[in-house]
């Protein structure tokens, strides 16, 4: 059985959930963010800043991305984080969840592909709220009609026909 099957997915989607967080959170710590442009993270953390959240990188690598000071990790962050945002291999999900508990974080945000059952189990435990394997630019645009950004189609994503 791989990962992806090894969770109830839909549990970690639920559409209600997800346009609270991204109705109510300021702040989104996104860890593994990289400064190449060309890679995902960027992009959300670009799309993200751009409209109106604060984004905090977690990069021990960098000492700035997107003109903001980034951090080693989420527990060098000296204020508080509303989302935690992860483009990191679903192995280091489990510790990053316990620094988004240690820290007071609202939510744990995996991005696509990023599947971690313990990681959920811990952020959870811990009375965070938790999303898997959805990009938060792509839930934002979504929800917020924001879809034609970059050429994509206007109003929100519908199956009806």
């Amino acid at each position: 059985m791989t990962q992806s099957t090894a969770v109830d997915l839909a549990a970690y989607q639920d559409e209600t959930t997800i346009r609270d967080l991204i109705g109510s959170a300021r702040t989104v710590a996104i860890v593994g963010l990289s400064p190449n442009v060309l890679r995902p993270s960027n992009f959300v953390g670009f799309y993200l800043q751009r409209h109106g959240y604060r984004i905090v990188p977690v990069n021990p690598r960098e000492t700035e991305i997107l003109g903001e000071k980034s951090y080693p990790s989420l527990t060098d962050i000296p204020f508080p984080v509303d989302i935690v945002d992860v483009f990191r291999t679903p192995e280091a999900v489990p510790g990053i969840a316990r620094e988004a508990v240690a820290i007071g974080a609202k939510a744990l945000w995996l991005q696509f592909g990023v599947i971690s059952p313990e990681g959920a189990r811990i952020a959870e435990d811990g009375g965070l709220k938790v999303v898997m394997d959805r990009c938060m630019k792509v839930e934002h645009a979504r929800h917020a009609g924001r879809m034609h950004w970059l050429g994509f189609n206007t109003g929100n994503v519908t199956a009806r026909r």
